[in-house]
């Protein structure tokens, strides 16, 4: 498969060589490395503990029905932000400068039911590059359910997916460690785009943490607290997670500012380099919020994040007003919403605007 071109220009005339330049200045004046420090490793540790008493709790104490319900309304919360604060970062070598680090933290993904693999093909290959390109970018292609680009078929369900859409985000998870993985390992590609080659040990990794999965959040809490019980519980986790999962990473690219470039139908090239591009397919919401970025793992960034991926989120509020000055220097537009309510309001209006065009 072909994929979109983007916009050539001279190395140290570009846009992104002149962020890189400042961002790198920061970095070597603060005396600090780009990657994760005592703060994201002391927050990934109070996580992990917090998920840790949470499973062990439910599964082998048995609480109360009311505070086991609590319980997994939690740790469906510290489970998403596991996942935003250190499997993102581990999966994008950010996490710590030791790789052995990283990997682990990518592979909680993997003790979630999810892969690590197929996460790096569809999040920091397909995503990072093509952001809300149609046809490319698998996180824009929720159809037939969803309509996320003005290039995207609209069906009559579509009018109302303002409305029904956080049904549809509650069950994020469950169709991600269900379906979703399964689907890609046998068709071989993500969307449109060909899966890597995957070597014996990423195929035993894939099938082994899939069955370790079964093993911890099917097989053993069933035997422990039986099945009616495991139902009710699992769907609740599952559903908190694949809720707060599905709204922030879409809060950053389907709202009302971001656009949806369409390549060339002739060349399939882009009328804008990388780091343009990036900035006008994305969003940053609540930055002044030290709650929302603690708990998202500064995704609420994502601005930052686009740009520097290899960058930890702890920094993200440090360059930001860099990466700011530079896009008023260069006429560059920077979204943002002062707050989180404001990003969904103008995604629940993203998504009537499609459903009704």
């Amino acid at each position: 498969m072909s994929v979109p071109k983007f916009a050539a220009v001279r190395q140290k005339e570009s846009f992104h060589y002149e962020l890189k330049r400042r961002v790198n200045e920061y970095f070597e004046q603060a005396g600090k490395a780009p990657t994760g420090n005592a703060t994201l490793f002391t927050k990934a540790a109070l996580l992990t503990s917090a998920l840790l008493f949470l499973y062990i709790h439910l599964v082998f104490f048995t609480p109360p029905t009311a505070w086991a319900i609590v319980e997994c309304v939690l740790m469906g919360g510290v489970g998403a932000a596991i996942g935003f604060n250190v499997m993102h970062d581990g999966s994008h070598g950010s996490f710590s400068k030791y790789a052995w680090l990283n990997q682990t933290a990518a592979f909680t993904l993997n003790v979630f039911g999810g892969n690590s693999f197929m996460w790096n093909m569809k999040h920091n290959l397909i995503h990072h590059m093509y952001t809300n390109i149609d046809g490319v970018d698998d996180d824009i292609d929720a159809q037939p359910w969803l309509r996320l680009s003005e290039t995207q078929p609209r069906r009559a369900l579509h009018r109302y997916q303002h409305l029904y859409f956080w049904f549809l985000y509650a069950l994020f998870y469950l169709a991600w460690v269900v379906m979703m993985d399964y689907q890609k390992y046998f068709k071989g590609a993500i969307g449109s785009v060909p899966l890597k080659k995957m070597t014996w040990r990423d195929q035993l990794t894939f099938w082994g943490f899939k069955v370790l999965y079964l093993a911890l959040f099917v097989a053993l809490p069933i035997y422990m607290v039986g099945l009616g019980a495991w139902v009710v519980g699992f769907l609740i986790f599952a559903a908190v997670a694949g809720f707060s999962l599905s709204l922030v990473f879409q809060l950053a690219h389907t709202v009302e500012p971001a656009t949806f470039p369409v390549p060339d139908k002739e060349t399939y090239s882009l009328e804008d380099e990388w780091a343009v591009h990036q900035l006008k397919t994305t969003a940053n919401f609540a930055t002044n919020n030290k709650v929302v970025t603690w708990l998202l793992g500064g995704l609420n960034f994502q601005v930052e994040h686009h740009l520097f991926p290899k960058i930890s989120h702890v920094h993200y509020p440090a360059i930001n007003q860099i990466i700011k000055q530079a896009c008023q220097e260069f006429d560059v537009v920077y979204n943002e919403f002062p707050r989180m309510r404001s990003a969904v309001l103008s995604h629940v209006l993203f998504l009537r605007q499609l459903g009704r065009a």
